[in-house]
């Protein structure tokens, strides 16, 4: 998981840090970022021994300022850029993710950190939608996460008069869990992700799938079936049973699971 040219990969334990590694081009998303980002995050899923992540920017300036985009007059949708599949992975993968905000975390950053399950600030950190000011909007994860973080109102303010908020302000209205001096930010996030590890892996990613299941559908529906019930149901002796008998082709002895 180091054969990447835009993100940092590193592990300390049971803790992933993924950190976005373009400092001169304010951390910003291109193409090849997302595909990366999408790589480590599904290894990062797959991983056992892994159980939780710290998503961060380079640099003490840029947590992550949005996306690059070439001229879309030419382009098709098989080119957009692929943020929306980092979304996606972050927000159903069945482990925490955590942002540790660096600095500006602006349009798609500012996403990005909102799909995580818990931000950490820097106290130089700030906050800001710009999407109206440059012709652009998110009508998905940017609205909708957003909103349910910090309530309608906030959430229409943030989107529609694009004001900067600082790392205090975020922390007031909900949008960060903690806020702390920028030379603990590293610190401060691992900590967490480490005390988040430590709880029962089962439980997090069943409570990670709830808190998400009634925005995706069918697909949340089906993990909450399939990454919990499913996984608690085949270490019983029932599903041991059922498969033995199915294996040995007899009748299998359901009785003793009726009490």
């Amino acid at each position: 998981m180091n054969d990447y040219e835009d993100i940092l990969v590193d592990r300390d334990g049971p803790v992933l840090t993924l950190t976005l590694n373009r400092p001169d081009n304010g951390n910003k998303f291109r193409p090849q970022t997302c595909l990366e980002l999408i790589d480590a995050l599904q290894r990062f899923r797959l991983d056992r021994e892994l159980r939780s992540a710290v998503l961060t920017g380079a640099g003490e300036k840029f947590f992550c300022i949005g996306g690059e985009h070439e001229d879309m007059s030419f382009l098709d949708q098989s080119q957009v850029l692929p943020i929306i599949d980092v979304y996606q992975a972050i927000d159903t993968i069945p482990k925490p993710v955590i942002a540790a905000v660096n600095g500006y975390a602006v349009g798609g950053g500012n996403v990005l950190h909102t799909v995580c399950d818990l931000t950490v600030a820097a106290d130089h950190a700030v906050f800001r939608q710009v999407g109206p000011m440059v012709g652009s909007f998110d009508a998905g994860y940017g609205s909708w996460y957003l909103e349910e973080t910090i309530g309608r109102k906030r959430a229409k303010e943030m989107w529609y008069l694009n004001r900067k908020y600082s790392a205090q302000e975020a922390r007031d209205m909900g949008l960060v869990n903690d806020v702390v001096p920028a030379a603990e930010l590293r610190r401060h996030a691992a900590e967490v992700a480490q005390e988040v590890a430590a709880r029962s892996p089962l439980a997090i990613g069943g409570l990670k799938a709830a808190f998400s299941a009634r925005h995706n559908g069918v697909s949340g529906q089906a993990r909450m079936a399939h990454d919990q019930y499913l996984t608690l149901y085949l270490t019983t002796k029932e599903a041991h049973e059922m498969g033995a008998s199915f294996a040995d082709r007899r009748r299998p002895d359901a009785q003793q699971f009726w009490h």
